[in-house]
């Protein structure tokens, strides 16, 4: 994307007579530099390099860098054209980034803000030679420089680092950031501690020195304090009213908003991680409302919330307040026993995960009750597996039969019909049945209608499988399935994707017989970050090339197929797994356009801007045409 460097300037910059000589730059210079240089290259050919030539920070970023295939010989860097100019870090840092620019006008040097990502938001150098060389090394508003972009650098190994990092001439790992030096250092929120962002300065490294490290931090410090004062005061009446809530109450308690999340001790006890996820969810959405409010929530343990909401603030698109929880439904062990003994674990489906649990208890509940059920969801979820799977579970001995509306012809409605007059106490699934012709369809309707209000305890189970995205695309396919009292959502593999921990081990051994194949920690954490768009079918044909080329021994990284290559940077739960996939289908459903997607999901712009570049969100190209 970048071509080599051409010609940079070597003039004298200003000031570089005139520094006094008292002065220690200690940065590495004359021979100290080459050993670095030549220490670069070996580690680059995977030479060892020589101890106590490069500073350990500096080695663990060259290791991260390769890591991440950084190429060491040209700039590839992305490039964000929808940058937030309006977000808290900008409105607090803005100012502050100018009045340091002008303070140091006379000198050779930039400062540089950049958000949590990398992606450089503001700019400001006195110096036009300075100036010019950063853009051919695209440091520049809207290109990234995180370090798995650009490998080490000021910002990309501060952000890494989660602290200050100062980087001089051969130290950077790509070669055309040789002749620059930089001091980067990270600004968190002052009452949450989140990462917003950093400040760069960046300048010739003949004109660096150890100070601008120091100098950077205090920068960081200054707009800390102005965050503080500009929205401290949301956070500060939100701790208030926590604070207050724990002290009243002996109970649970939560502390939520959108950048905050607090929850005393009893809370931690009462509520484990799983049943925490649509708590939250849910007073989330009651704490937009701007009132107080009382809710029931159903949980995945099988328990049930009684939430009571009091807004903290709400203003500017943000909400927050203080949430106080109850279990009604008996004591804590007693609801957690009673979940126990409904098995969420089906005997032939794997997969321990909350929001699979509760989809397996649904369908469970409505064998038992022997109501008819649709379950929808995408492709390759698993809605076939989970139907027999259930039928083994509660009625092993009795009849099953699975029928596909692909077969769809006179013999299979004969076939449905007597499955229907007797088959007895066993279960019928009826596999997509959103593939039947509007014929297929209506002939369905009319061997089901006689059967559908039956009281006999003996009559059949039916299931219904059926792909959501094509669930009721005509007034025929809909009616049919209003026709089903029940209805069950079979989760996406990415809403819980903890389950691929449990499914590998389960797939690599029906793959290969028993055979001693295992999948090391590395290429776990990969297929963990993947967003899985088959499913279940995916991840079973992604392993299933792997155990064609290999059948014993341990899967690493370098065996995984190239589809598994596009990973999210870190393992979304199943809270923000649901909110991504929305944000999509905003974006998707407005052309792309930010700022109309925002207003859809009742969002402010910058928090879908935050958003979009947290979950890594990337439009297809004929949805970038819509411009906010």
């Amino acid at each position: 994307m970048v071509q080599s460097k051409q010609g940079t300037s070597r003039h004298e910059h200003p000031g570089t007579r005139d520094r006094d000589p008292g002065v220690e730059l200690d940065v590495p210079a004359g021979a100290a530099a080459e050993r670095i240089a030549r220490a670069r290259t070996s580690f680059l050919v995977n030479d060892p390099v020589e101890p106590g030539t490069v500073r350990a920070p500096i080695l663990a970023s060259w290791t991260r860098s390769r890591q991440w295939h950084v190429p060491a010989d040209h700039l590839d860097l992305p490039y964000e054209t929808d940058t937030d100019r309006d977000s808290l870090l900008t409105r607090a840092a803005t100012p502050i980034v100018y009045e340091v620019a002008d303070q140091l006008g006379d000198e050779p040097i930039s400062v540089i803000l950049c958000d949590e990502e990398g992606v450089v938001l503001e700019r400001r150098t006195g110096d036009s030679t300075l100036n010019q060389h950063l853009d051919r090394v695209w440091l520049a508003p809207g290109f990234s420089y995180a370090e798995r972009y650009v490998g080490t650098n000021g910002i990309g190994t501060a952000l890494e680092g989660r602290g200050p990092a100062q980087v001089f001439g051969h130290e950077h790992y790509v070669e055309h950031l040789e002749d620059l030096a930089c001091a980067g250092a990270p600004i968190r929120h002052p009452v949450s501690g989140k990462l917003l962002g950093v400040i760069d300065l960046t300048c010739w490294r003949r004109e660096a020195n150890r100070m601008m490290v120091a100098v950077a931090s205090t920068i960081a410090r200054r707009i800390e304090e102005t965050l503080l004062d500009q929205s401290g005061r949301r956070e500060l009446a939100l701790l208030h009213d926590y604070l207050a809530a724990c002290q009243r109450n002996r109970g649970a308690v939560f502390a939520l908003s959108d950048d905050l999340l607090m929850m005393n001790d009893r809370a931690r006890e009462l509520l484990d991680p799983g049943d925490q996820v649509p708590l939250l969810a849910n007073a989330a959405e009651a704490l937009n409302a701007g009132r107080r409010s009382q809710l029931l929530v159903d949980l995945p343990s099988g328990a049930i919330a009684r939430v009571h909401c009091r807004p903290s603030f709400t203003e500017d698109g943000l909400s927050g307040g203080v949430l106080q929880v109850q279990l009604v439904s008996g004591e804590v062990a007693t609801s957690r026993s009673a979940a126990l003994s409904h098995p969420s674990s089906l005997p032939a489906t794997v997969g321990s995960g909350p929001m699979w649990a509760k989809c397996c208890q649904a369908v469970g509940r409505h064998f038992q009750s022997r109501e008819w059920v649709v379950l929808q969801g995408e492709p390759g979820t698993g809605k076939r597996t989970l139907a027999r799977a259930t039928h083994q579970l509660y009625s092993p001995a009795a009849h099953l039969r699975l029928l596909d509306a692909e077969d769809y012809g006179p013999r299979w409605i004969a076939e449905v019909i007597e499955e229907l007059e007797t088959g007895g106490s066993g279960t019928l699934v009826l596999c997509h049945v959103d593939r039947l012709s509007a014929e297929g369809v209506q002939a369905l309707s009319d061997a089901l209608e006689p059967h559908r209000e039956s009281t006999d305890p003996e009559r059949p189970w039916v299931v219904a499988t059926v792909d959501r995205t094509r669930a009721y695309t005509s007034p025929e396919l809909s009616e049919l399935l209003e026709s089903f009292p029940r209805t069950v959502d079979v989760p996406p593999l990415r809403h819980h994707v903890e389950d691929v921990a449990e499914l590998v081990p389960h797939l690599i051994a029906r793959l290969t017989r028993g055979a001693d194949l295992t999948c090391s920690p590395d290429a776990m954490r990969v297929l963990m970050r993947n967003r899985w768009p088959g499913n279940v079918e995916q991840l079973y044909h992604v392993l299933r090339k792997i155990v064609a080329k290999r059948r014993t021994g341990q899967i690493t990284p370098a065996d995984l197929p190239p589809e598994c290559r596009a990973i999210t940077r870190r393992v979304l739960t199943p809270l923000e797994a649901i909110e991504c996939d929305a944000i999509v289908d905003a974006l998707l459903d407005t052309d792309g356009n930010k700022a109309e997607a925002a207003r859809a999901l009742g969002m402010s712009r910058a928090t879908i801007y935050r958003k979009i570049r947290g979950y890594g969100i990337s439009m297809p190209p004929m949805a970038e045409t819509g411009r906010s």
